[in-house]
């Protein structure tokens, strides 16, 4: 392996490494916005820590569906 070729992988680790980060803080960004401002009535927190699993499953669903506007956006 040519020293040329180790640089470029660690480079492109590198670049996907900053493009993961970059996602995820816009997604939990937005995912607070969301949280904030849209269902400012609901706890969804205090609602998971009393066994509500309807809350649990609308929240993941809510957290994965941000991620894939975001993903798609910055792509």
């Amino acid at each position: 392996m040519e020293v040329t070729t180790l640089n470029q992988t660690i480079l492109n680790l590198l670049i996907s490494l900053a493009y993961a980060i970059a996602t995820l803080l816009v997604s939990v960004i937005t995912l607070y916005l969301v949280d904030h401002y849209l269902y400012r009535k609901i706890d969804f927190i205090d609602e998971i820590k009393k066994g509500n699993i309807a809350a649990s499953i609308f929240y993941s669903v809510l957290l994965i569906f941000v991620a894939v506007i975001v993903t798609v956006a910055i792509n």
